[in-house]
């Protein structure tokens, strides 16, 4: 019961933790650049934000973007983060699939031995623990070399929401891979009732 309640634990921490790090990728307020202080910057009309898709300006009652569109003169670590989130993103699909399917009961699968469950429970952590990996560096490589570049003010919402989202991954796949139990008794703890009867000696235990 233990390893199953840690099982879907890991799977909601992984879940939630996917949806950010899609949420970081698709947005652009990852840094908040300026030369002076924020007020100055924004009468000067240089507070900007920078993401992997956009360069943005943000003044008073001014809210304007610029698109990142010439791959062939933009920085090396715009182009090597956007490839690691991209990853990130493509990573969770299979991975949630393989998850989602072993934590549901449902009828093509309920009735697989525990060991094939178990395959597929960690490589769905496996997966999940590489997105992870791919938005940890992205997320902090970014604002390293975008330092460089120019004068950091503070962090956007996007680089908070990917840090997050990748931790969240983190865990809930290192809690997959080594907290679910082992191929023979994974899943035993999963019981279902026979059709049709009502009393509790009919259980049986749904080898998963």
């Amino acid at each position: 019961m233990v390893a199953t309640c840690l099982h879907l634990a890991g799977f909601v921490c992984s879940f939630i933790g996917w949806i950010g790090v899609v949420v970081a990728t698709a947005t652009n307020d990852w840094v908040v650049t300026c030369g002076y202080t924020i007020t100055t910057c924004r009468k000067m009309d240089e507070l900007g934000s920078k993401g992997l898709w956009a360069d943005c300006v943000m003044a008073t009652g001014l809210y304007h973007c610029k698109p990142l569109v010439d791959i062939l003169i933009l920085p090396g670590y715009v182009q090597a983060c956007r490839a690691l989130m991209i990853a990130a993103s493509v990573l969770g699909l299979p991975a949630i699939f393989f998850l989602l399917i072993t934590v549901l009961p449902l009828p093509p699968v309920a009735h697989e031995p525990g060991a094939a469950k178990y395959r597929r429970s960690q490589l769905g952590g496996i997966l999940i623990i590489l997105l992870a990996m791919c938005g940890v560096v992205a997320t902090i490589w970014f604002p390293v070399c975008a330092h460089r570049e120019t004068t950091i003010m503070s962090f956007g919402y996007s680089l908070y929401t990917g840090w997050i989202g990748s931790a969240l991954c983190l865990f809930g796949g290192c809690v997959i891979v080594c907290c679910s139990g082992d191929a023979q008794t994974f899943g035993e703890n999963r019981f279902y009732y026979a059709s049709g009867s009502s009393s509790p000696t009919h259980a049986k235990s749904a080898h998963v």
